[in-house]
């Protein structure tokens, strides 16, 4: 069968179909963990057209019974079956708010036809512990080093349904710069008060916006 547009959801159904790990279908598509795991919290987001063409070259060597095993698995669900949110609500995202004087930091990501300022994230896989996630993630998009100075909270995001974990940081060391283009466009220090300039202000978690205004 073939695929008019790939999204998250499709793209992880092929993967399904071919049994493999995140890591397995990174390094298949010439693409980095972190991408996939994005997929896997993002199934509504249509993919640019340079990884359509990757998943469509992915899905044309892959053998008939690949083929078959995906047709299966993109057949409508039932109504009545609600596995996939119970499924997205099991993915956990740390991200990290960090902190350099009056600065913040922030990534600009790609997805959905526009582009978003956000913090830096990443998927927590089982038995990882959230903080270091974030430490890591942080490090591996911005090329920033940062350490954890606090938990702000978690709560099931309200778009994805992912649990997102939220932890307060220090810039250690490293100059910020787009180690992940891509998924991000451009990563920037911004002025703690100019943050809702770039994130509405209502979709920023409460907690967030009291620690920073604590830390002033």
């Amino acid at each position: 069968m073939d695929v008019a547009t790939w999204t998250g959801r499709t793209a992880c159904l092929l993967q399904q179909a071919m049994r493999m790990t995140n890591e397995e279908f990174a390094e298949r598509l010439g693409l980095s963990d972190r991408t996939i795991s994005r997929w896997h919290s993002s199934p509504a987001m249509t993919h640019r057209p340079e990884v359509q063409q990757i998943l469509d070259l992915a899905y044309e060597r892959a053998g008939e019974a690949v083929h078959r095993r995906f047709a299966l698995l993109m057949r409508p669900a039932e109504p009545a079956v609600a596995q996939p949110a119970v499924a997205a609500q099991a993915l956990r995202v740390a991200i990290a708010v960090v902190l350099r004087g009056d600065e913040v930091l922030l990534v600009c990501r790609r997805g959905d036809g526009e582009l978003r300022w956000q913090f830096p994230a990443g998927m927590v896989k089982p038995g990882a512990a959230p903080e270091s996630v974030a430490v890591q993630e942080t490090h591996g998009e911005t090329g920033v080093h940062c350490t954890i100075r606090a938990q702000l909270g978690e709560r099931i995001h309200p778009v994805t349904g992912v649990v997102a974990s939220y932890f307060l940081a220090d810039h250690l060391a490293g100059e910020a710069s787009n180690r992940d283009p891509l998924e991000n466009v451009d990563v920037a220090w911004v002025q703690r008060s100019a943050l809702t300039r770039f994130i509405p202000q209502d979709q920023i978690f409460p907690p967030i916006l009291n620690a920073l205004e604590a830390a002033a």
